[in-house]
């Protein structure tokens, strides 16, 4: 049995990869990612990245306009939020709730336009790969507690860093900077 991806239920673009594990008496080994599992992304502009957060850290909502995010969670628990913010597509506004774990281990399709940030439920690594190369032109943020997406995060005084605590609410988001 190989991997297997789905998309989202929820939203549009969203997808899913289930790591097909392949063990013996030495260990387990998981194949997880391969650019022909999404034909829609451009993948010439590869970054790979790593993130280690303690536990009871939220970043985010974090999107972008030209970039896909890929993650996976090999060491500890996250929870994930998924906001679509593009307002052409019929899932405009959907919010998805995500658990990842490095016993699960899958893999998450982020696509641009749709916000995104994790709050870490235990000391967690997330690795990401990206479609383009850092270019801060690129990063948008949005309110991780805005009342009008309606994100439950379940989270009693998350620690977030003062640029996503600096993030506007969703209504004070310019047209420019608006996913279309």
């Amino acid at each position: 049995m190989g991997n297997l991806v789905t998309d989202s239920k929820m939203i549009e673009g969203v997808q899913y990869v289930r790591f097909a594990p392949y063990g013996d008496k030495r260990g387990v080994f998981r194949e997880t990612f391969r650019a022909e599992w999404f034909p829609q992304v451009d993948w010439s502009n590869i970054q790979a990245n790593r993130s280690d957060s303690d536990a009871n850290v939220l970043r985010g909502l974090h999107y972008h306009h030209h970039q896909y995010d890929y993650w996976l969670t090999p060491r500890g628990h996250i929870r994930v939020a998924l906001c679509d913010l593009r307002a052409t597509k019929p899932t405009f506004r959907a919010v998805e709730i995500v658990e990842m774990d490095g016993d699960s281990m899958r893999g998450l399709l982020i696509p641009p336009g749709v916000a995104h940030g994790f709050l870490t439920l235990t000391e967690a690594t997330v690795n990401y790969i990206v479609s383009n190369y850092y270019d801060g032109r690129d990063e948008y943020g949005v309110a991780w507690d805005d009342p009008e997406l309606g994100v439950s995060w379940n989270a009693e005084n998350p620690r977030v860093s003062v640029r996503d605590q600096n993030n506007p609410l969703f209504r004070e988001i310019s047209d420019e900077a608006r996913p279309g």
